[in-house]
Parts: structure tokens; C-alpha cells; sequence
């Protein structure tokens, strides 16, 4: 293959990620990453109306699992503006995001609200802008619900499992996100609590205020700390033959 048909190859696959995925794989001299955003709901196990901007878990999980396993990509970029969605969905999005190994920076952008808040602590370091928001309430569910106490224990147990999921991924304590996701006379028709950027990493929540710039620059230098570390292995092994 020449070299000009396999950049017009590479370049219409990069289309077609954008296009379909929401995703692309940025390569510079610095290293590879991918790029991956979380926008609109996320949409779970049901299909929600063409008008929505949706991003699909189960085209998000084996992405996850393909760039953890690829030999090229060396770094994963999570950019976040999302409303929040299928609870299941992101929590699983999320638990593969915070068992990769390969470095992980996510980006709040506009929102990272109710279920987006674990996705934004689920990466090795994460960022918000300082305008961005993120909306933290009791867990709510859609439809016809009985009115017993085996649902309402079935809310505490996965209220429970977002709480040790945010805390075990930040520096929030429970405490705090407990307090965060029970306050009253905050938003209009709920409980809970909108966090801007500053109080986001004032609170633990968040690891530090930063844009585009900020979260690139974490990556390539985690990159380049994993490449120094294995070149000192290597050399560590010859020196030992």
C-alpha cells in the first residue's frame, strides 16, 4: 500500500469514528491517544428517541476494551458533557474505565451530571472547566414503580454502590457526597445539588480545575514516565544477562 493511500485510509477510518463513535485516535511525536466523548444520555438497555444525542454503552465498552489491549494507543482522553442516563450503563462504562491500566484523563465540559459523575472520577485524573457543572441527587427511576419496601431498599443498595464507587475514585468523602446528593431547596422539582468547577475540586470531587490543554498534557506526561520506566527495565534486564 503506498503512502498516500494509507493516509487517505487512515483518514476516512478517523471520519467514520467521529462520525459513528464519537471517537478518534490522535497521533503525534509526543504519543497516541484516544479521544473519546460521553455526550447527550446514556442510553442502556433501552432505546431512546432518534431526537436524542445519546452515547450507546455497548458501543463504549468493547471501544474501552480495544484501546486497553491495543498495542499503539497509550493513552485514553474521556471528554464529558452529558446529562446522565441509564444507571447500570454508566456505572458499567465507568468500572472499565477505572481498572484500565494505560494512563486515563477525563474532561468535564458544559455538564457531567448524575450518572456522569462517576464517569468524570472513573479516569486516573480528572478536570473540569471552570464553567462546567455537575448535578449530584438520589437515584430516580422511570415508569411504573411498586410501592413497597423491597424497592425502596432496591434504591438505598444502588445509591450505595454510586457513593463507594465516587468516593473509592476522589477525594469526596461520603460524607460530603451523601450531603451533596440529599440537600434540599437547591433545584426546583428535586433533591440534590449542582457543584460548579471550583467547588468540584474544592470539595475532593475533582482533581483539578483545566481545559483541553491540561488533560493532554497529563497524559503525554504519563506516557512518557511509562516509556522511561520500561526503558529502564529493559536496560535493568540486560544489564542482569
Amino acid at each position: 500500500m503506498s503512502k498516500e493511500l494509507g493516509e487517505l485510509v487512515d483518514e476516512l477510518y478517523q471520519k467514520e469514528q467521529i462520525t459513528d463513535m464519537g471517537s478518534m485516535t490522535a497521533r503525534s511525536e509526543m504519543g497516541t491517544i484516544h479521544c473519546l466523548t460521553v455526550i447527550g444520555q446514556i442510553e442502556g438497555h433501552q432505546l431512546l428517541p432518534e431526537t436524542s444525542k445519546t452515547t450507546k454503552y455497548e458501543h463504549v465498552m468493547p471501544l474501552l476494551a480495544a484501546v486497553e489491549e491495543s498495542d499503539e494507543i497509550e493513552g485514553l482522553l474521556i471528554l464529558l458533557n452529558t446529562v446522565g442516563g441509564d444507571i447500570e450503563a454508566g456505572l458499567g462504562i465507568a468500572e472499565l474505565i477505572a481498572g484500565m491500566k494505560k494512563p486515563t484523563a477525563s474532561l468535564v465540559l458544559g455538564g457531567g451530571h448524575s450518572i456522569g459523575v462517576p464517569l468524570a472520577v472513573s479516569a486516573r485524573r480528572s478536570f473540569i472547566a471552570p464553567s462546567a457543572s455537575m448535578t449530584i441527587h438520589p437515584v430516580r427511576l422511570t415508569g411504573v414503580v411498586i410501592g413497597v419496601q423491597q424497592t425502596y431498599n432496591y434504591f438505598a443498595r444502588i445509591q450505595e454502590r454510586i457513593v463507594q464507587f465516587v468516593t473509592a475514585n476522589s477525594r469526596i468523602s461520603a460524607e460530603q457526597f451523601t450531603a451533596y446528593m440529599t440537600r434540599t431547596g437547591e433545584l426546583a422539582n428535586d433533591v440534590g445539588s449542582v457543584v460548579y468547577g471550583e467547588e468540584a475540586v474544592a470539595s475532593g470531587l475533582i482533581d483539578q480545575l483545566g481545559g483541553l490543554s491540561d488533560a493532554l498534557a497529563y497524559l503525554h506526561g504519563e506516557i512518557d514516565r511509562a516509556k522511561a520506566e520500561k526503558q529502564a527495565e529493559h536496560e535493568a534486564a540486560l544489564g542482569g544477562e
